[in-house]
């Protein structure tokens, strides 16, 4: 926590702001469309890592969460946070420290596609004298990890007898990720990839209750799918979470709108570098990450994008053309001499990162920032593992 200050402008670079106003108007539109699309929103915390960010998105809904890493899973039972979805393949190695937030109060959930890491880990936490709930993990096209229901299907009822019969382990589910709608090249392609992960996720919920399994919970999420999804019937909860930010990819293929990104790094200029035709900034690779995943949608995004009026990318499309570990290099499409006047040495500059997720993770914090552009606070996250 910080005592407000006068403007974003006096803050060191690079730094990560956060605009609390457009953090709050995407965490209620989500939740309002999952209220009316009749699923509870479990909001995926991978992305902000913070648990300041976790209650607007809980706001409305039944609090739960999902997280990618047990550091993370401990840092929100610390905070409060009791329902708790660990949404990464479980290694039977990390019980222990699974236990160690169970014992918290809270209820973690594990997640798995394997019978070996199933049955090992019911033999260490029956050691331990823990029980924990377990969901299946299925593939619906991404191809990532996950049983996939059309030419697995023994496989998950198979998996779903084990974790059933173990009396350390409970079937909570199925669960799945629909990563391949970060591709979609269209409104109507994410729309049928949403279709597909629906249906393949409530294909592999109807196999195991066909064989008398329990399976109370059906998961599914991106944020693309749960922005575009036409109908959720069968699925119980969806657990998007690179909304409540938005990012580059997000505003390219329609997830969201450039004033809908809440997340920006301030950086500034320390150069110019006539001869590349480079304005050269003080944030890097560390500080905005190398993810060029917009480049699939335009060409012309390079590390980031960088910030106009109206919270949009400027006319412009002065974008981060380079990157190395601490410098950043400016440039515009083409080649195209840039307008150096308007960015002497020492102004500051917004970027927009192209994936928020990767950007983030560089800061340990979050300087939020008001309509005035005033600080107002600042969070924290938690990073590693």
């Amino acid at each position: 926590m910080i005592a407000a200050m006068e403007h974003f402008d006096a803050l060191p670079t690079p730094c990560l702001l956060l605009d609390r106003a457009v953090l709050e108007s995407n965490c209620r539109l989500m939740a309002e469309r999952m209220t009316k699309l009749g699923v509870r929103l479990r909001p995926h915390m991978k992305t902000a890592k913070s648990a300041e960010v976790a209650r607007l998105a809980t706001a409305g809904h039944f609090g739960g969460i999902t997280v990618s890493t047990l550091k993370e899973a401990h840092y929100f039972a610390e905070r409060g946070f009791k329902d708790i979805l660990y949404a990464v393949g479980f290694v039977p190695s990390k019980i222990g420290e699974a236990a160690a937030i169970q014992e918290m109060g809270d209820q973690l959930i594990l997640l798995t596609d394997s019978m070996a890491a199933a049955a090992e880990t019911a033999i260490r936490a029956a050691k331990l004298g823990r029980k924990f709930p377990m969901m299946i993990e299925i593939d619906t096209g991404d191809g990532r990890c996950g049983l996939d229901p059309d030419s697995e299907a023994g496989a998950i009822v198979e998996l779903g007898r084990l974790i059933d019969r173990s009396a350390a382990l409970e079937l909570r589910g199925v669960l799945t990720h629909a990563g391949q709608s970060y591709h979609g090249a269209s409104v109507e392609a994410i729309k049928a990839i949403a279709e597909g992960e629906r249906a393949g996720v409530v294909k592999a919920a109807a196999l195991l209750r066909a064989e008398g399994l329990s399976c109370p919970v059906v998961s599914a999420g991106s944020t693309p799918t749960a922005r575009y999804a036409e109908g959720l019937d069968g699925v119980t909860e969806m657990r998007p979470g690179v909304y409540m930010f938005g990012d580059v990819d997000q505003a390219l293929i329609g997830s969201c709108s450039w004033d809908h990104i809440a997340v920006t790094v301030l950086a500034s200029v320390i150069g110019h570098n006539k001869r590349t035709r480079r304005i050269v900034i003080d944030a890097g690779g560390l500080a905005l990450s190398k993810d060029i995943g917009p480049a699939e949608f335009d060409a012309d995004t390079g590390y980031g994008t960088v910030v106009g009026e109206g919270g949009k990318p400027r006319a412009d499309r002065l974008y981060v053309a380079a990157v190395s570990q601490e410098h950043g290099q400016l440039g515009l499409p083409g080649g195209k001499e840039p307008p150096w006047d308007e960015f002497p040495v020492g102004e500051r500059v917004r970027i927009f990162p192209n994936h928020v997720c990767m950007t983030a993770a560089a800061h340990n914090s979050y300087r939020v920032i008001g309509a005035a552009g005033e600080v107002t606070d600042e969070w924290d996250r938690v990073n590693g593992w």
